[in-house]
């Protein structure tokens, strides 16, 4: 048995999943898709043990990939009231890899979803266990290269609930908001049938636009830009996830994610209907924009 079976099969019995009949992806992104929307995480809705279970497993993949937490603790709890008037702890995960100056680019991407409903557990494999190996696979490159950029890496809790683990840590951030100068936010990146990704952004940051029309002529998906504009209504994306409280603060954004799929909150949201070459497809175009947008804001402050 290779060592990385061995790995895989090691990281599936700590976060109890069972692996009998089922085949291990050969993909370490893959992989913490297919762990993240496992039964066992009972859809990871926030304050219950599932979402406990998710923490432990993304604590254990932040120290992997040298991760570093603010403090002696990757958690930041907080309290709120759901649209219903319920009570509720989150916990955010989030920890930094330096770069040559402390100014800061966030990668986010929220590890909540639905939870079980109607004996259905809502297992949500795109919504968002796809955007959080998104943040993986960023921050395993970022661990190998030099940026001039800080980065911050953000799993939110709560985003079903209201953007609640965003609005969180923007109240109450680990640097100074003045320090943050970008966010890559990621929700939904791993299913769509006509290799389409939406940058959501440019509208409100022209200065976006040339780097994410480069990004497209390089890369295999088809980046489109667009949800972004008030006049677009209900499919204006700017405050549909996580990036939303970061641009009431005025930090600059871009939101990856694809359009509404048939499986959209919906129990059938497992790893086998994801799209497994176009999300591969999608993690090598964002640890493209990574760089380039790296190179751009620095470029853009001289």
């Amino acid at each position: 048995m290779s060592f990385y079976r061995i790995l895989c099969i090691s990281l599936l019995l700590l976060t109890n999943l069972s692996v009998f009949g089922q085949e291990i992806p050969k993909s370490q992104s893959l992989l913490d898709i297919y762990i993240l929307s496992q039964d066992s995480m009972q859809g990871r809705r926030t304050g219950e043990e599932g979402a406990a279970i998710a923490r432990r497993y993304l604590t254990q993949r932040f120290q992997e990939l040298g991760v570093q937490p603010f403090g002696d603790s990757y958690n930041q709890e907080f309290d709120f009231k759901s649209r219903r008037g319920v009570d509720y702890t989150g916990s955010n995960l989030f920890g930094f890899l330096p770069g040559e100056q402390e100014k800061y680019i966030v990668i986010s991407a929220h590890y909540d979803h639905e939870g079980v409903k109607n004996e259905q557990i809502y297992n949500g494999a795109d919504d968002n266990a796809s955007g959080v190996a998104g943040l993986l696979a960023i921050a395993e490159m970022v661990s190998r290269v030099d940026f001039n950029y800080s980065f911050i890496f953000c799993a939110f809790d709560a985003e079903e609930l209201g953007l609640q683990g965003a609005k969180a840590f923007v109240s109450n951030p680990p640097v100074p908001l003045k320090d943050i100068v970008f966010t890559l936010n990621m929700d939904m990146i791993s299913h769509n049938n006509e290799n389409e990704i939406y940058a959501s952004g440019s509208y409100h940051n022209k200065f976006l636009v040339p780097l994410l029309e480069k990004i497209n002529e390089q890369t295999k998906v088809d980046v489109k830009l667009g949800h972004d504009k008030p006049s677009e209504g209900y499919n204006d994306w700017t405050f549909s996830s996580d990036h939303g409280p970061f641009h009431k603060k005025g930090i600059p954004f871009i939101y990856f994610g694809v359009e509404d799929h048939k499986d959209y909150h919906r129990p059938t949201d497992v790893y086998e209907n994801i799209n497994e070459e176009f999300f591969l497809d999608v993690i090598d175009m964002l640890v493209l924009t990574v760089q380039e947008l790296d190179a751009s804001l620095e470029e853009k402050s001289e």
